[in-house]
């Protein structure tokens, strides 16, 4: 079995020959080159012949995807929410209250 998906960026891919897990970082045309980041934070770099004769396949993205990113923040990872959510009483609401000040 040999690669028919084309290298997406930032899309996820599984080696399922190597069983290696990984996402595309960078594709450069003028050298025909796909850079990926594996699941453990290693990165590699596939010509574009090797990666059509692979065994590479769209997966979806690991819920443990962050893990080599082990220094990050949540608000790097873009899940926290900053603004405030507040459920005013519908008798005493006062627009000022709800905007930013």
């Amino acid at each position: 079995m040999t690669t028919i998906t084309d290298p997406v960026l930032h899309r996820w891919y599984k080696d399922i020959e190597n069983d290696l897990t990984f996402k595309v970082v960078a594709i450069d045309g003028s050298d025909q080159s796909v850079e990926v980041q594996y699941q453990d934070g290693d990165i590699g770099e596939y010509d574009i012949d090797t990666w059509y004769n692979s065994t590479f396949d769209y997966i979806e993205a690991p819920e443990d995807w962050s893990a080599p990113y082990g220094d990050l923040e949540t608000d790097d990872l873009g899940y926290s929410d900053t603004d405030k959510h507040i459920s005013p009483d519908q008798e005493d609401t006062n627009i000022s209250d709800l905007l930013d000040k």
